[in-house]
Formats: C-alpha cells, structure tokens, sequence
C-alpha cells in the first residue's frame, strides 16, 4: 500500500491541477447529467464550509460559491474535473439550516435522499463536519441513511483552524469513534482547513480512491 502512496499523490497533484469547470445546477432528479462518469459528493449542514472546501481542493477561488448566508446552495451542482473527463464533484444543499421555510427544507431533503440513494455513478460521499460543534443528530441521520444505502462515505472535518489543538483533538477522537458504529464509513477521518490548506491533500488522495 506504501508503494503505491506516491503514484497517488501524483494523480491527485495533475488531475485537480488541471481542467475542472462548472456544469449545471440541478433542482430535481430529472435534471441530473447523464450518468457517464463517477461522482463523489459533498454533504454537510448548511454553513459547514463545503464551497469553501471545494474552492481548495480544485485549486480555484470561486468555482464553488461561497456566503455567510446558510443555505443559499439549493440545488445539487455538478463540477467536472479532467480532460478527458475523469470525475464528478457535486456540491449538495445544505442540510438542517432551521430558518429555512418548511416547504423548502423539505424540498432539499428530498432531493439530497433520492440523489444519494439512486445514483449508481455516486462512489462516495464526504460529509463534512464542523470541528468546532462535532457531529449533530442531523449528521447521525444522514450517516444512518448513507449506511441504509450502502453508501460508502469519508468523515471530514471542516475549519479545523478555528479551534484549539486540544478541542481538535478531541472532536477527532469523538468523531472516530461513532464513525467504527457505522458500516458505510470509512475509517479515517479527514481533519481540513480551507484557510491553511490542512488536509487538503489528503483529502485529494481520498476521491482519487473513490473513484479507483
């Protein structure tokens, strides 16, 4: 596995610094692209920095998005990646922001759900978490039903430069943890920063894996 480590990095450093550009925005399952190449979601509460995460994972500044204004991303975006096209990235709506109106929140969920359930393309899903609040019942919910699923799916935490080392690691260890009771989770947890770079790479290597 050691040896292959290397090769790995290399993948990740050519393929996210290379052609990757905006497709759609879905509002509805029949609006989906043509399922012809793989996909790795990014899932998270409204607010846990996933535009953030993907403006530095793919080396750009604004591909994704981003506001101060939890849940302005209501649609699922699609963002393709290499060329020739090697993989997907989709942005999902945040979930659990509370202000939202009911019919809307509704809309979202349902949306979310059906895409990770039915989408045969879909090899991973991310679930980002914010380091400085842990994982919540919403999260537990949406692990709960990625494992229903068989979804398999990468933990990450997200702003981990906005807390102290040692509430870090804590967060870490809590969040391994309840991680080892879920079936679809993988087993390493991904510690990020948007703002430092921390975990960026690793997390590179991980969709690289996904995708095989």
């Amino acid at each position: 596995m050691s040896e292959d480590a290397p090769d790995l990095d290399e993948v990740a450093r050519k393929l996210f610094s290379g052609p990757i550009s905006f497709l759609k925005s879905a509002p509805g399952l029949e609006h989906l692209p043509a399922a012809e190449v793989d996909e790795v979601a990014f899932a998270g509460r409204s607010n846990v920095g996933k535009s953030s995460l993907l403006n530095k994972l793919t080396n750009r500044r604004d591909l994704a998005r981003t506001s101060n204004t939890p849940g302005r991303t209501q649609e699922l975006n699609f963002f393709e990646v290499g060329s020739p096209l090697r993989l997907r990235l989709v942005d999902m709506p945040g979930y659990g922001f509370a202000k939202a109106p009911k019919d809307i929140a509704r809309k979202w969920r349902y949306l979310v759900n059906d895409y990770l359930r039915g989408r045969q393309v879909l090899k991973r899903a991310l679930v980002l978490v914010d380091s400085r609040h842990g994982l919540k019942d919403i999260d537990l919910e949406i692990m709960k039903m990625l494992d229903d699923a068989a979804v398999s799916y990468h933990l990450v935490l997200t702003k981990a430069d906005k807390i102290k080392a040692s509430e870090l690691q804590a967060v870490q260890e809590a969040t391994a943890e309840k991680a080892r009771k879920h079936p679809a989770a993988h087993p390493d947890i991904i510690t990020t920063s948007s703002e430092t770079g921390l975990g960026i790479d690793q997390l590179r290597k991980a969709v690289i894996e996904a995708i095989g």
